[in-house]
Parts: C-alpha cells; structure tokens; sequence
C-alpha cells in the first residue's frame, strides 16, 4: 500500500514577524551573547543561571552546553572557523576560547585594563574586535584581540561601547554607543587598527544593545527599551523594524538550518524570540563555507 502525499507544500514562514522559541524564564535575566552554529543550534549565556552557556536546538528545547570557571559570567560569543567557541568573561576580563568537542575551557586572551569585555565580532581572518563599556562612568573602549590573543587597545572613553561588527568585506567596524543612541562605523586598516569614525545612524530615543549583520552588509540592532529589531543599511537607512514581543531584548543572531533566522535574546520574559528573514546571516555563512 502506497501513502497518500498531500500535494500542498508547507507554507513558509512569513518574514520578520517574531514569535517565541524557548519557554518563559528558562534563562536568567543576564541572558545575552547568541551565536548560532551551522546545525540550527542557537547559544546563549546565562541558561537555567549565571555563568553557563545554553544550547537551544530547533524545537526550542535546550541544555546546558557549558560551565564557565567559578566567578566567570558571560557576554558575547563567537565561532571561529575551527567550529571554535570565544566567550566574553565580563567578570574577569577575559575572553575564553572553548574547543569544539571536549569542551575544554583556556583562556584565549586577558587584560587587566578591560572594563569588561562585553561583545565580541570577528574579522574574515579570525582577528576578534571587543566593546568594552565602563556603565559607571558613561565611557567605554575598543580592543583588538590579535590570532595570538594579544588584546590592543584602539580606542579609549568613546562612549558606551556595545554592540559590534565587521562588514562582510573585512573593511568597516561598526559600534554601537548604547547611552549615546548611536552606531559608529570606522575604517579597519591593513594592520587591523581603526581610523576614520563617523556616524552610521543616531535614534531619536531609547537604546540599543547587539548588532550583527547579513550577507549584504545590513545591520540588525536590537533596539533595548523599545522592544524591536531594526534591519538597517550601511547608509544608515531604517529597513525594517520588527516587534520582538518583549521590551529589553539585548543581542541578536543570524543562523538556523539556512541561515534565514534571526534569533533574539529578549530579557523581560528570559527567552528566546525568532524571526524569518529574506538573507542569511554573515557569521553563519562565513561558518557554513569554512
């Protein structure tokens, strides 16, 4: 006997509207730092309490992927091309580097004279670039964490230094100033220090947190205190703004099984929210090609 097949395809999700993927509270009110792998996981600090890191699979079920060291609690994460795992540590200024499979713990990079670090972008050839605000004071710095994890400074009482980003071509740092309502955009040069700032786009109010891009170079920036994701071009052109059905959400992902789902770590209810959308993520594809 033959089963019927239904001659209907499922309908696709329809783009940028954002429904729940985890369960409320599942993370603790210091969830943030997603990244996706290329298996349609998503990670993030802070599941079930401080100082883990979450592995949430497709069906919005998780687990706990990660113990960090005693005193150590998390910020941004970033995958590198070994399918390697770099962890903020904004506790102990260190940015940790986690091995695929056993799960082993170094320290990657350490300074002293970090605030923090809170989030972390990579350049095309591995080089990490970490904000690093000072909430007391109203300031923040930039570091270049170098292949052999020496941390640089480059910049220093910027801003509130947030949310961060390299441009598909290697070529653009963008930074987001979280008090100042602001995204910076400056050049990275041949030696991966960083010249030429401007403003890419300042909003009128409230503030904003995580940033990542896609493949054509368009920002997603969590907008915290407002409740949405804004898709923005690299002229600083608002192209979308979706509702993320919470007020706080503080950083943002691109991945899922093709690279089209934005995933967002949304403080009010300490959960996961995802949306469609209409190009793949950058990280996730720089990742799929590896």
């Amino acid at each position: 006997m033959v089963a019927a097949v239904s001659g209907q395809a499922a309908a696709p999700s329809p783009l940028f509207i954002a429904t729940p993927l985890t369960e409320v509270g599942v993370f603790t009110s210091g969830i943030e730092g997603p990244a996706c792998d290329v298996d349609g996981n998503v990670y993030a600090v802070n599941y079930e309490r401080q100082g883990t890191i979450g592995r949430i699979r497709p069906d919005g079920s998780g687990e706990i992927y990660l113990e960090l060291p005693q005193g150590s609690v998390g910020n941004g994460i970033r995958f590198g091309a070994q399918r390697e795992m770099y962890v903020a540590d904004y506790v102990g200024h260190n940015v940790f580097k986690v091995q695929p499979k056993s799960r082993a713990i170094t320290i990657y990079s350490h300074n002293p004279n970090m605030n923090q670090p809170n989030d972390l972008a990579m350049a095309p050839g591995g080089v990490l670039y970490a904000s690093d605000p000072n909430w007391t004071e109203g300031s923040g710095q930039i570091w270049r964490i170098g292949l052999d994890g020496n941390a640089t400074r480059l910049v220093s009482d910027i801003g509130t230094t947030n949310g961060i980003e390299v441009s598909p071509d290697g070529r653009t740092l963008y930074v987001g100033g979280s008090d100042e309502r602001v995204i910076w955009a400056f050049d990275i040069d041949v030696d991966g220090t960083i010249s030429g700032q401007r403003i890419v786009i300042r909003f009128a109010d409230h503030g904003l947190d995580g940033l990542r891009s896609d493949v054509d170079g368009n920002l997603y920036v969590t907008r915290y205190g407002a409740g949405t994701v804004v898709k923005v071009s690299p002229s600083g052109r608002i192209l979308q703004e979706i509702d993320v059905l919470g007020a706080r959400p503080s950083n943002i992902c691109l991945g899922g099984l093709d690279g089209r789902t934005a995933y967002v770590t949304e403080v009010e209810h300490r959960r996961f929210v995802q949306f469609r959308v209409d190009r793949p993520g950058l990280a996730w594809q720089r990742l799929r090609s590896q």
